[in-house]
């Protein structure tokens, strides 16, 4: 039996080696065998969740910020925009260079210079993965006057919704990424990956000089990344989380019709005379007809076979047809079902006729007649479409159904910038890192969507440095970018965040497992 003193020094000794494991515990200090991914995951939630109005109050300050890059009279505050998203990513560690763009002319002669495109960079252990974020801290104009029931330049929380001008495009998004870095941070935890930010000032004005820059940096910045990860964009759905793995690309184009030196008057020579406006409306009516099928020859060849396998994908996917109407407002589609509708709008290309230039379009009515008119319009193209196929393809029916009226007058088509539709393959490791951290996080598996607008972005990332490039969405369905009600929900907003965090973990589990796979 042990005698008192000896007694007293075991328990003291049990004492010191439970306080040495706690310290260890909480330090995080051989976390490799105390803690596995699900605590750490746990941790990191809490403290999310515990800081969230912190992270609220952050997002007020860059929504404060009127960083329109529309208006080149608003650049001082894009780059002011662009300085407080460089200062967050110091403040996390990273290694930060600010990148001068070229002069950028605009109107009246003057030269304004664009904001610096920021490259940061956070880690460089070759056992880990690399994973590039690319988001922008631009938004579209925004007034009171516009139709805005708040300021559109001052956060405003009605009923959990964060209503403001980049709330969710794209403000909102790149703060949450922030955020995650920041809570592995504070917790003092080794971040699972190195990381990487491009983030730009200019995504709402075409991102001038962008394109440049990557090919620049293809062999040095980008050339250790292993993925690419955007979140510009939002969900199908204002409850059931998305992954987006597709985009349609969009060419616009102009028909100019010239008639005589100046505009007539209809009365003193209506009737004698080929009016310009009545072969540009003839052009039009020519290129779609009442079932949105687009009439120009030729162009559905190269349109993607819909597989099998494609259709399948769209079986689980939430979609509410009649809320969708009263989202939109309409009161009836082209189409009734389901994969119809979507299909239309992801995997097929449209046409839209957007405006007439040179006609008269204020109230009453003007008797007169144009001397010249040019039709826009523009085609939503989808894979495999060609863009200067379709160019091609688009000025030989105009100027077949022109030849066709023996018109006396002056028939230009031409094609407006263009962007290419995007497309990538969901069984890459990131998709499925993702879909594990929204599981994780939402309780859902999201839904994989393709998007039918145009984000030239995923495309040009993906065709330059060739690396794999994902669409990772945490805004609703109802967010309203570009809009008057432009918002992001608290939930989506703090959710988001740790969904991020999430799937940090998880990537750079997979990314070892292959790795070993490989061996």
């Amino acid at each position: 039996m042990l005698n008192r003193q000896s007694a007293s020094l075991l328990s003291e000794l049990l004492i010191m080696v439970f306080h040495i494991f706690l310290v260890m515990l909480l330090s995080g200090v051989g976390s490799s065998s105390v803690l596995n991914s699900t605590s750490l995951e746990d941790q990191l939630f809490q403290y999310i969740d515990d800081h969230q109005e912190k992270f609220v109050e952050t997002l007020k300050k860059w929504v404060a910020v009127e960083s329109d890059s529309i208006q080149p009279a608003q650049r001082s505050e894009v780059k002011k925009m662009v300085e407080m998203a460089a200062s967050c990513l110091r403040d996390l560690g990273a290694n930060v260079t600010l990148v001068d763009m070229p002069v950028h002319e605009v109107l009246d002669g003057r030269n304004i210079s664009l904001p610096p495109v920021i490259l940061a960079e956070l880690g460089e252990d070759p056992l880990k993965p690399t994973v590039c974020f690319y988001g922008h801290v631009d938004v579209m104009p925004a007034n009171k006057s516009d139709g805005w029931e708040t300021d559109p330049y001052i956060l405003t929380d009605i009923g959990g919704n964060l209503y403001g001008r980049g709330a969710t495009d794209n403000k909102g998004p790149v703060l949450a990424w922030i955020h995650a870095v920041s809570a592995f941070k504070e917790l003092r935890k080794d971040l699972p990956v190195n990381l990487k930010f491009l983030i730009e000032g200019m995504e709402e004005a075409i991102s001038i000089g962008l394109k440049e820059l990557v090919e620049r940096e293809k062999e040095q910045f980008f050339s250790n990344v292993n993925y690419i990860v955007i979140s510009d964009n939002t969900w199908l759905s204002t409850e059931k989380p998305a992954l987006t793995y597709g985009t349609r690309g969009n060419a616009g184009f102009s028909v100019e019709v010239q008639g005589g030196e100046r505009d007539l008057h209809s009365g003193a020579l209506g009737g004698i005379v080929q009016e310009p406006m009545s072969d540009l409306i003839a052009l039009l009516g020519s290129l779609v007809d009442s079932s949105g099928h687009i009439l120009i020859p030729g162009i559905y060849d190269d349109v993607a076979n819909f597989t099998e396998e494609e259709k399948k994908l769209y079986e689980p996917i939430e979609f509410d047809i009649e809320q969708y109407k009263v989202d939109v407002g309409v009161k009836k589609f082209l189409y009734d079902t389901k994969e119809e509708i979507l299909s239309h709008l992801w995997r097929f290309p449209s046409l839209s006729i957007h405006g007439i230039e040179g006609a008269f379009h204020e109230k009453g009515i003007k008797t007169v007649i144009p001397s010249r008119v040019i039709g826009k319009f523009s085609i939503r193209q989808v894979p495999h479409m060609n863009l200067s196929t379709v160019e091609c393809q688009v000025k030989r029916h105009l100027e077949k159904v022109f030849s066709e009226r023996n018109s006396p007058n002056k028939l230009r088509v031409y094609a407006e910038e263009g962007a290419s539709p995007w497309i990538t393959n969901i069984s890459d490791p990131q998709y499925k890192a993702a879909a594990k951290a929204i599981k994780r996080v939402f309780k859902k598996d999201p839904d994989m969507i393709r998007d039918g607008s145009t984000i030239p972005i995923a495309q040009m990332l993906q065709d330059i440095t060739k690396k794999s490039v994902m669409m990772f969405p945490i805004g609703a369905a109802d967010d309203g970018e570009h809009s008057q009600k432009e918002k992001i929900s608290r939930k989506n907003y703090i959710n988001g965040t740790k969904v991020f965090s999430s799937f940090l973990l998880e990537i750079a589990k997979l990314h070892k497992e292959l790795l070993r796979g490989s061996k």
